[in-house]
């Protein structure tokens, strides 16, 4: 299997001084009509607020009561009304067939919001993202945040 790296159309960067911050881009993301059908890998290394980032995005949609950290469980799904919102956790992965495995290809192939944590632990069974996060902490404990924009889908979630 050839493993291509999806083509990033523009990348830019965020710095979020606060976890405030955080949660101020993701309720502005969470407006963006096309996020409702949308695939957005979090990549950075432990402690650099993915889940963080989920939490706040899942909180502006509507998603009410506990949201738990996929790490054990892989997947964590929620529905808002119509949206469905699939939430993995690639970090336990030793082997990336372990996606095929669980049956994550249907998820995938269904409409809704998809967002993945460590989702080089699956290289090359993952579709290409619309979305590419990249958290950075800085020695100031803010983060920079590289987006890199991947597909229109992923334009669309930026504008």
């Amino acid at each position: 299997m050839t493993l291509t790296h999806p083509p990033i159309l523009e990348t830019g960067i965020l710095h979020w001084t606060d976890e405030a911050a955080c949660a101020r881009w993701a309720v502005r993301l969470a407006q963006a009509p096309a996020l409702r059908d949308a695939y957005i890998e979090l990549r950075g290394p432990l402690g650099a607020g993915k889940t963080t980032f989920v939490r706040h995005l899942l909180r502006a949609l509507g998603v009410q009561g506990r949201i738990k950290s996929p790490t054990f469980a892989v997947l964590e799904p929620y529905q808002v009304g119509p949206l469905v919102v699939s939430h993995f956790d690639f970090y336990r992965f030793s082997d990336p067939r372990e996606w095929e495995d669980a049956g994550f290809r249907e998820v995938f192939g269904r409409p809704g919001l998809k967002i993945a944590e460590w989702p080089e632990h699956a290289a090359g069974m993952l579709p290409g993202p619309d979305l590419r996060l990249q958290i950075a902490v800085a020695d100031d404990e803010t983060r920079h945040v590289t987006t890199e924009v991947c597909s229109a889908t992923g334009r669309a979630l930026l504008q």
